[in-house]
């Protein structure tokens, strides 16, 4: 692992002290791995369009909007090579959420988010996409995996 050292004012020590600490982090060298990831993967996908991903779509939506049940299954059927998963929750009398789990072409993956988030009726949508490299993955069991573009091929870790 290679070291590198920055200086910050104390403020801003401070401030990012309280934002780790919310956070859970245990010290700040893992908070500044992951931020340094996360930038380093928003500058890729403003510059790799024609690549793979995997990601999640969440939205909200009222079910009682004319028809939009129908239409958002219809979209999902129309883009079955895309969906992996789909979750559906009631969250009150009018009100659900929907989460997908997607994976394909980072273009195709973001024009079928933005269709279902364009839909009248769907509220609060929200695309989380990560760019993956699926060069000389296909495996003699039968399925591809699917690599986070990450320096050192570092693989994402949920958070606690």
């Amino acid at each position: 692992m290679e070291r590198i050292t920055i200086s910050l004012d104390e403020a801003l020590a401070r401030e990012f002290d309280e934002l780790i600490a919310a956070r859970g982090y245990s010290n700040r060298s893992e908070a500044m791995r992951d931020l340094l990831r996360r930038e380093l993967e928003s500058a890729r996908q403003r510059v790799e369009t024609d690549g793979q991903c995997i990601a999640t779509l969440s939205y909200m939506f009222n079910h009682h909007e004319r028809e939009l049940s129908e239409r958002l299954t219809g979209l999902q059927h129309d883009h079955h090579d895309l969906t992996v998963s789909t979750m559906h929750a009631h969250l009150d009398h009018d009100h659900c959420i929907e989460c997908a789990i997607l994976r394909g072409p980072t273009a195709a993956v973001r024009r079928f988010a933005g269709a279902i988030v364009a839909e009248r009726g769907v509220r609060h949508g929200s695309l989380n996409l990560v760019t993956v490299d699926m060069t000389n993955t296909t495996h003699s069991h039968g399925h591809d995996h699917a690599h986070p573009h990450a320096p050192g091929h570092v693989h994402y870790r949920p958070r606690n």
